[in-house]
Order: C-alpha cells, then structure tokens, then sequence
C-alpha cells in the first residue's frame, strides 16, 4: 500500500511523513509513505494526504501551479474514490471559497466558505495556537475510532485564524471550542480533513493517521 503527501510549496511535510511513518510501523501497517510533487506518483498512491500551510490563496495558487496535479487528485479521489486526507489548510483547500486577505475559489469538494474566527470573547488570541480536545458532532466517524473525544478526551493542536463554515452541517465530523463552536473535522464518503495538525498532536494525531491508513470507505 502506498500513501502520497503532496508537495506544492506548502506545509509541514517532513513531520507529516514521519508521523504517517510512525503510526504505519506502531500499528503494523505496510505502507510506502512518499513526499511527492509528481502527479503520476499521486494518481498510483493507494492513499493520498493534502498538508497546507499559510495563507488559502497563496495555497490554492501553489497547488495550481504543479501541472497535472488537480486533475490528478480530482481522478484519483472523486472518481476511483481513494481515501484522501487534508491537514489545516489542505483541508480548507477543500471548501468552496476561502475568504482570507480576498475571496478565492477552492475546490468545491465540501460545499462551504473558509471564514475568518471570531470568539465571543474577544480577549482570546487569534491565531488561535494551542491544544483542545475536540466533539464529535454526528456519528463517529471512522478515522476517529477508538479515540477519547469531549471535554475530557485527548487534545488536538490547532495553529489557525481561519475555519470552515460547512453548508452541509452533517459534513462537520467534529468541532472545539473557543468561546464558540468551531470546525476541527470534516468529511463526506472518501474524504476526510482536520483543521488541526495530527503529526503534531501526539497520541490523538497517530491514533488518528492510523485509522486512516486501515480505513476502507
């Protein structure tokens, strides 16, 4: 089994593969992790993972500019269905606008804006950059079996302004809080994504990638 992470120019890739590396060995999976910006390697991967960091336009752009590469995903995940996973902003890159510094398109894959953070208390930090346990908010998804959730469960490490305002509110798989409900999961059939970053949120992350790696959609 293969797994591609996605190099365009934008996020934590050497993390993101060690953990994907990681959470293969501990749980006895026989995955290929590769780091890759070759939309062929994309199109053969059994698995496909989007990391994002920075700015959704600046992320979006970066995307385009690797020929091939969207058509490749857009094969690969809508079309033969393979399990794919975004992080931060490769999981925003999945809503239908960004809203961040200018409206920008993404890809439409979870109908939804990207929309600026707003905390009904407005003495907490945006950035939000911190830990938060995280709620299920429908039926436990897959990728989150096994995994103590709610006010007493594992923490998730968040560092982000911006979060996806979901159309559909059954495609929120999960939110924190911060004096207001915001999205920390989403997902529909073969596609799932974090706002936060699992490769850096310990046992909650590995235990995460993990069954995303045995997950069959």
């Amino acid at each position: 089994m293969s797994v591609a992470i996605i190099d365009y120019g934008s996020g934590n890739l050497r993390s993101a593969a060690k953990a994907f590396e990681h959470a293969a060995h501990n749980h006895h999976h026989t995955h290929e992790v590769t780091v890759t910006s070759d939309p062929t390697v994309v199109a053969k991967a059994d698995r496909i993972v989007l990391p994002g960091v920075g700015a959704f336009a600046d992320c979006r752009r970066g995307l385009q500019a690797v020929d091939g590469m969207e058509e490749a995903l857009a094969e690969a995940v809508l079309t033969k269905g393979k399990p794919f996973m975004g992080i931060c902003v490769g999981m925003q890159l999945l809503a239908t606008r960004g809203l961040e510094f200018e409206k920008a398109e993404g890809l439409d894959w979870i109908s939804g804006d990207v929309t600026a953070m707003k905390p009904a208390n407005p003495e907490l930090k945006i950035p939000h950059m911190g830990w938060n346990t995280i709620n299920v908010t429908g039926d436990e998804h897959p990728v989150l079996e096994g995994i103590k959730t709610g006010g007493d469960g594992l923490h998730a490490y968040f560092v982000h302004s911006y979060h996806f305002a979901t159309a559909n509110p059954e495609h929120r798989l999960a939110s924190f809080d911060y004096a207001g409900e915001f999205t920390a999961m989403v997902g529909r059939d073969n596609i799932v994504g974090t706002q936060f970053h699992p490769e850096k949120s310990q046992k909650l992350g590995l235990s995460l990638i993990s069954n995303f790696l045995s997950w069959a959609p």
